[in-house]
């Protein structure tokens, strides 16, 4: 065997490993959702319906520009059999960054399972929701939700969390006495601990439910759970039924006008209302948007407890007003029956 023909061996045989095709990495991203804890159930939607089919049989050393460009097209464009418009930009990211995560797990195997990681773009975001929740919102559903599901809604609302940090909320993260709740590295988006403080509302909400945890299913670690005691994975149908009932609902597309993200939203935007530092409101909510803050995050818990006072002022005075309101127009139509009867 001459020397050029044992190179091209060696060269075949050393390429092997990066020669994985990419249903093996689409496996090992959902492997590693699962393993950290992380909403798998969403993750699986988007590589079964979207990455897969178009991906999946290529070997990820074909993956390239042009190929990650032709998959932005296919998802872009409409499909008029089905009645379907084009996936809009944040959507599409969304599946894009799945597969680079898929691409940079690959790469920092030991050994690593692909050669280079390819470049997948950013696509620009212009359909970004602007919606929040008033005061009267939240009542509304509140009121329309099931009993096991309003506390979520509480602790989206007051806190501003994350949909996956709430369902995943395990009582050994919350400290009753001290009116805390830590989100440990591993448990947050960004990976980051924080610390979120419970006062007022919140913090009877959350007693309530562990006394009622403690008389029905004292082995359950979750906060947030079934009447048999289970995990809530979901509360998509809840949610869109009580929505319906509560008036936020847009019957021409028979969806939610509000969604869970909203109540973030809304717990920033209250917190800054009520006059907390944008840089308190931050390490509450766990937003990651500044270099600078995230280099000079040295808020103390101190920060936070004052924060969330002024909050629970802020809404206290919203509660307030909303039922002076109420009790007018009740008094207002009182006063126009009792006209409308001696006339």
């Amino acid at each position: 065997m001459n020397s050029s023909l044992r190179y091209q061996q060696w060269v075949e045989w050393n390429l092997q490993p990066f020669e994985t095709n990419v249903d093996a990495l689409l496996d090992a991203l959902v492997s590693d959702y699962r393993i950290n804890g992380k909403d798998v159930k969403w993750c699986e939607t988007l590589v079964d319906v979207h990455l897969r089919p178009f991906f999946g049989e290529l070997s990820a050393s074909k993956v390239d520009s042009a190929l990650i460009r032709e998959y932005i097209e296919k998802r872009k464009k409409p499909d008029p059999v089905r009645g379907r418009k084009g996936a809009a930009n944040a959507t599409i990211n969304h599946e894009l960054a799945l597969l680079r995560r898929a691409f940079n797990l690959a790469a920092s195997d030991d050994p690593p399972r692909v050669a280079r990681v390819p470049k997948i773009p950013a696509l620009e975001e212009n359909n970004t929701r602007k919606g929040f929740f008033e005061y009267e919102h939240y009542m509304a559903l509140f009121k329309a939700l099931p009993d096991h599901i309003r506390p979520i809604l509480s602790f989206g609302y007051y806190t501003g969390c994350r949909r996956g940090e709430v369902l995943g909320l395990r009582w050994d993260q919350v400290d009753l006495l001290r009116g805390m709740v830590r989100l440990e590295v591993g448990e947050t988006k960004n990976d980051d601990a924080r610390g979120i403080p419970l006062i007022g509302e919140l913090l009877a909400i959350l007693r309530l439910r562990r006394e009622e945890r403690d008389a029905k299913h004292p082995d359950c670690p979750w906060v947030f759970f079934h009447e048999n005691g289970n995990q809530i994975r979901s509360i998509k149908n809840a949610w869109a039924n009580a929505c319906q009932r509560a008036g936020l609902w847009d019957e021409a597309t028979k969806k939610p006008t509000r969604l869970f993200h909203d109540l973030r939203r809304s717990g920033v935007r209250n917190l800054v209302r009520a006059g907390v530092s944008e840089k308190v409101a931050q390490r509450i909510s766990g937003h990651k948007t500044r270099a600078v803050f995230d280099r000079y995050n040295i808020t103390t818990e101190a920060d936070l407890f004052d924060a969330v006072a002024k909050q629970q002022a802020f809404l206290d005075q919203q509660k307030a007003a909303h039922k002076t309101a109420a009790i007018a127009d009740r008094h207002t139509i009182g006063t126009q029956s009792t006209k409308a009867t001696k006339n």
